[in-house]
């Protein structure tokens, strides 16, 4: 299975459409951070300009940490496309390129085909969330060094101690590859559906943006669904900037886009393995 996974990854990172995720992020978090290395002390007063009345601000707040926070919070959204963009070519991409027969004719089960495709998607997601904060985090305590966080939200407005966030963030982009892990089977499930690459991207995309607007809309009737789509659970990292953290909310989430994760995939494993392949 490691070699069949191997191979995969091999053909996913040979594809110059596999890049273009790296390369975004590592154009946008610069550019991200030099825009706050001009701008930030502006940006910080505008975060505060209500507290500021009440409160006397000392220490570095315009740090790393801080640059990381925004980053994660901005991309997070934007990463899901960047991520279907590979996971929705895997097996489209075989009926596309005219492989599909070649790859059955290999001596290995179809289960075993479907499955290191799947673990080529997820690694390749993985591998870009931890490029997201090699560059967020590791480039913005380069430049703005590291410090006290803050966090504002409605009703509260926390500051993290220097020493009481770095671990936070370790988990928060723990929880964040799991959030586009579901992203990845989705479009990965979509793939095995069509016979073209660009419909699983399109349908990937536009589940994701009818998902979040129904979780956003406070009607009583998208009320009772928004428990049930995946996309209520993808913002929860924010709960590792929680003080105290909620650990059992967090469980839930984690179960809960877990489970999406393997549903996505056995659906997509039962289709692939009935699927009369013709060419």
């Amino acid at each position: 299975m490691i070699k069949i996974i191997n191979i995969e990854l091999y053909k996913i990172f040979k594809k110059w459409r596999t890049y273009i995720g790296f390369i975004a992020i590592a154009v946008l978090v610069p550019i991200i951070q030099v825009a706050m290395l001009i701008e930030g002390e502006q940006s910080l007063d505008f975060m505060t300009r209500n507290l500021q009345q009440s409160f006397i601000f000392v220490g570095n707040l315009l740090n790393g940490y801080l640059i990381s926070y925004l980053i994660l919070n901005a991309l997070t959204i934007h990463i899901p496309f960047l991520v279907a963009l590979v996971a929705g070519d895997l097996l489209a991409g075989e009926a596309t390129a005219g492989t599909y027969r070649l790859l059955i004719t290999r001596p290995v089960s179809r289960f075993k085909l479907v499955t290191s495709k799947f673990f080529a998607g997820i690694i390749y997601t993985n591998l870009l969330v931890l490029w997201l904060a090699i560059l967020s985090l590791g480039l913005g305590i380069i430049i703005f060094s590291v410090g006290e966080l803050i966090v504002i939200k409605t009703s509260t407005v926390i500051i993290f101690a220097r020493g009481d966030v770095f671990w936070r963030f370790i988990l928060a982009y723990g929880f964040a590859a799991l959030s586009m892990s579901v992203v990845a089977s989705l479009a990965f499930l979509f793939s095995a559906l069509v016979e073209n690459a660009i419909g699983p991207i399109v349908s990937t995309m536009a589940v994701i943006i009818v998902f979040v607007i129904i979780s956003a809309i406070e009607i009583n009737i998208f009320e009772a669904i928004q428990p049930y789509l995946f996309t209520s659970y993808m913002a929860s990292w924010r709960l590792f900037f929680d003080d105290p953290i909620d650990f059992a909310e967090i469980a839930k989430s984690c179960l809960i886009l877990a489970g999406h994760v393997l549903f996505f995939f056995g659906l997509a494993a039962y289709i692939f393995k009935r699927k009369d392949i013709l060419t």
